[in-house]
């Protein structure tokens, strides 16, 4: 699969093959905050999708967040009605951390990032975020992973720029967690458009009735393309995929 759109009441996920051979699967939400749709992920398309993994898999489904400051996931999650049967719920600042080098030979921001150990331990991991512009960029499935960084190694994990990431360029972290956290799927629900500023709880709402569903950078692309915008990552993961594909070819 590259990527897909559906009607928005049409959508039916249906997994990869892959899927039926996995023992854990993670899903990364956008859940930073207490507050509903399209600020955060939607139940509803949650559930499509965690209905869809139950049809062809027993494995474990863990969701992790690392939500606002002054939030906890658990109480996000029970806010948000992420009240699904046999589906852990992870907060980040709970989890062991691990180091994991950035496989590329010139990383854009960071070399090395520290994750939480659950991620490296899942067959098969899908970020599932809301078809989101802030600030006149595009921050779609990819964006999403920057909320799995712990606040204790670099700030805050949810977006705002302190620490570490505030001192490095947001769309070159972008880039390199593509590469160092190789996730599987990324769903975009574009049943509306939500376009932000400087206040990530606020922002304008519009009505556009689709699901974006493919790799992450495939339909990181897509869903760029929808909303018209420059999408500062997708550039920067477009370059090392090319350079990468030529060290390949000498």
């Amino acid at each position: 699969m590259s990527s897909v759109i559906h009607p928005a009441p049409d959508f039916v996920f249906q997994p990869a093959h892959e899927v039926s051979r996995a023992r854990r699967v993670l899903i990364k939400p956008a859940a930073a905050y207490p507050l509903p749709y399209p600020v955060t992920t939607s139940r509803e398309t949650l559930a499509a999708v965690i209905r869809g993994l139950r049809r062809v898999s027993d494995a474990d489904i863990v969701l992790l967040e690392g939500p606002a400051e002054d939030e906890h996931a658990r109480s996000v999650y029970r806010t948000l009605g992420y009240d699904f049967p046999r589906v852990l719920g992870l907060d980040v600042r709970d989890c062991t951390l691990v180091e994991v080098e950035n496989p590329l030979p010139k990383p854009y921001a960071l070399a090395n990032f520290w994750v939480p150990n659950v991620v490296l331990s899942c067959d098969y991991l899908i970020s599932v975020t809301p078809f989101k512009v802030a600030e006149g960029q595009g921050w779609f499935s990819v964006a999403n992973l920057l909320g799995l960084l712990p606040q204790s190694k670099y700030g805050d994990g949810a977006g705002r720029d302190r620490g570490l990431l505030g001192r490095a360029n947001i769309q070159s972290v972008l880039a390199d967690l593509y590469f160092t956290l190789p996730f599987d799927l990324g769903i975009v629900d574009a049943r509306m458009k939500f376009s932000t500023e400087r206040d990530p709880t606020k922002g304008a709402i519009e009505e556009y009735g689709k699901i974006f569903e493919g790799e992450p950078f495939d339909v990181d692309c897509a869903a760029s393309r929808a909303t018209d915008t420059q999408t500062g990552y997708l550039r920067l993961i477009a370059t090392a995929k090319t350079e990468l594909e030529a060290q390949l070819k000498s």
